[in-house]
C-alpha cells in the first residue's frame, strides 16, 4: 500500500515514519506528489487533519494521511490549540512562538497543559481511520536542543524531562503522536 504523508514537516514526517515504517507500508513524503495547498481553518484538530487526508487523498489518487496537532495550556482554557504553530503569527517561528506562550504565563501558577493530536488516514476509496492521543505536562523554561515547536517549554512527568531533551524513541513511546500513530496502526492492521 502507498501511502502519503501529507506534511511539509520534516520532523513531524520522521516521527510519523519511526511508528509506521515497519508496517510494510510504502511511505510517500508529500514533497514526492501532486502537493495540495489546506487552509487549516476548522476549530478542531480533527477537522484539519481529515480535511488534508482527503484533499491530499484526492490529489494523488491513493491514501493520504494528515495530522494536526498542538499545546493546549489549562489556564488559557485550551490555547494556542489549533493555532499552536502560528500562535505568535502567521509564519512565527518555534521560537517566537514559544517566548509569546512563556510571556503569557510569566505571573501564572497553573502550567499545566497538553499536547493533543488528531490523525486521518483517508483511502482513495472513500474509507478512513482516525485516532486521537494526548500527552500531559506542563509549562517549564526552556531546555534541551531536540524536537521542534514547544519541545523545549514541555516537562513529561512520564519522562522526568521536557521533549526537547529526550531521544526520537523516549519521545515517541509517551508523545500525542506516537499514542495516536500506535492507535492507528492498530486500526490499520485489521482493516487493510
Amino acid at each position: 500500500m502507498k501511502l502519503v504523508i501529507a506534511s511539509n514537516n520534516a520532523k513531524k514526517r520522521s516521527e510519523i515514519e519511526v511508528i509506521l515504517g515497519n508496517l510494510g507500508i510504502e511511505l510517500v513524503s508529500a514533497q514526492d506528489t501532486v502537493f495540495v495547498e489546506v487552509e487549516e481553518d476548522a476549530d478542531a484538530f480533527a477537522g484539519n487533519a481529515k480535511k488534508k487526508a482527503e484533499a491530499f487523498a484526492a490529489a494523488n489518487g491513493c491514501a493520504a494521511l494528515a495530522d494536526d496537532s498542538g499545546l493546549c495550556v489549562d489556564a488559557l482554557d485550551g490555547a494556542p490549540g489549533v493555532y499552536s504553530s502560528r500562535f505568535a503569527g502567521e509564519h512565527a517561528s518555534d521560537a517566537e512562538n514559544n517566548t509569546k506562550l512563556l510571556h503569557i504565563l510569566r505571573d501564572t501558577i497553573n502550567r499545566g497543559a497538553h499536547f493533543h493530536c488528531a490523525i486521518h488516514l483517508q483511502f482513495a476509496d472513500g474509507r478512513n481511520l482516525h485516532a486521537e492521543g494526548r500527552v500531559d505536562g506542563t509549562i517549564c523554561i526552556p531546555f534541551g536542543d531536540k524536537g521542534f515547536g514547544y519541545d523545549p517549554i514541555f516537562f513529561c512527568p512520564e519522562l522526568g524531562k521536557v521533549f526537547a531533551e529526550a531521544t526520537p524513541d523516549e519521545k515517541a513511546s509517551v508523545s500525542h503522536r506516537g499514542r495516536a500513530l500506535r492507535a492507528l496502526a492498530m486500526q490499520l492492521q485489521s482493516f487493510v
